[in-house]
C-alpha cells in the first residue's frame, strides 16, 4: 500500500484532548489500555457489537432502546458470568451480541470525539493494525491524525484541581501506534515514540508494575493486566460507525 499523503501527527491527553482533536477534524485514535480500548478490541475480535456511552448519561435506558445488554461493573459481572470492562471476559459466545459499554475515560473520550471523519480504537493489542488503518484513511481524506491517550481520573478531586491522571500504559500504547505511522511528527509525538521504543523490551513488566496495573491486580484482575500488555496480537481495528464499533477492513 502506497501512502501519498503524509499527515501531521499529534498526541492529546484525555477528554479535553479528544475535544481539541475533534474540533480540528482530525482522524482520532482513542487509547485506553487498561482497559476500555483493550476490551473493545478483544470483544470485536470475538464478534461482539459494542456501543460506547458516557457514564454521566443513562446507559441502561440506552441499552434497552437498542435491545442490547448494559455492561456491568467488574464485580457484578463476575457474579453473573457476564462480559464487563475486562477483555478476558469476552469469548466466542458473545458473537453478534449487542453491548453498551460505559467508562470514565475511553468511552467518554469516544463520545466527545464521535462526530469526526474517522474514530478508531487503539491499544497495544492492535497497535500496528490500527496505525495502518488510520494511515489509509488519512491518505484518502487528506486528514491529520491525533492519538488520544485517555489517562485515568483522580478520586476525590477538589473543585480547583485537574481530574486527569496521566497513565503510563496509555502513553506507551500511543507510542506503539505512532511509531508505525509515517507523517510529520510533533515534538510531543517524537518523545512519546521514544518512550515506547526505550520501553519495548520490558513492556509487560512496566505495565504490570504501573499504577493502573497495580490497582487492577489488587482487585484480582491480574489476567487483564497480562492480556492488555501483549503487543500486536490482533489485526482487529474497531472504527466507530452508526454509534457502534465495526471492524475496519483495509483496502488495497
Amino acid at each position: 500500500m502506497i501512502i501519498s499523503y503524509l499527515p501531521e501527527c499529534q498526541i492529546e491527553w484525555g477528554k479535553r484532548g479528544a475535544r481539541e482533536a475533534a474540533n480540528r477534524g482530525d482522524i482520532v485514535i482513542i487509547v485506553d489500555v487498561l482497559s476500555f480500548s483493550s476490551t473493545v478490541v478483544t470483544g470485536l475480535n470475538y464478534g461482539a457489537i459494542i456501543y460506547p456511552y458516557p457514564p454521566h448519561l443513562n446507559g441502561k435506558a440506552y441499552a434497552q432502546s437498542l435491545g442490547a445488554q448494559y455492561i456491568l461493573g467488574r464485580a457484578e459481572a463476575a457474579r453473573l458470568d457476564a462480559p464487563t470492562l475486562s477483555p478476558v471476559t469476552f469469548n466466542h459466545s458473545h458473537d453478534r451480541q449487542k453491548y453498551v459499554l460505559s467508562s470514565l475515560n475511553g468511552a467518554f473520550c469516544t463520545w466527545i470525539a464521535s462526530h469526526i471523519p474517522a474514530l478508531f480504537i487503539g491499544s497495544l493489542l492492535n497497535a500496528s493494525a490500527v496505525a495502518s488503518a488510520a494511515s489509509q484513511i488519512s491518505a484518502s481524506l487528506n486528514a491529520n491524525i491525533t492519538v488520544v491517550p485517555c489517562g485515568e481520573v483522580w478520586n476525590g478531586v477538589k473543585e480547583f484541581e485537574d481530574s486527569l491522571r496521566p497513565a503510563m500504559e496509555d502513553y506507551l500504547g500511543a507510542g506503539a501506534i505512532l511509531s508505525r505511522i509515517e507523517g510529520k511528527q510533533s515534538a510531543e509525538v517524537q518523545v512519546c515514540i521514544g518512550a515506547f521504543q526505550h520501553s519495548k523490551s520490558t513492556l509487560s513488566r512496566l505495565i504490570w508494575d504501573c499504577t493502573s496495573g497495580i490497582e487492577l491486580r489488587e482487585r484480582g484482575f491480574e489476567k487483564d493486566v497480562k492480556h492488555c500488555s501483549r503487543l500486536n496480537i490482533y489485526q482487529t481495528v474497531p472504527i466507530l460507525k452508526n454509534q457502534h464499533f465495526s471492524e475496519y477492513t483495509t483496502t488495497t
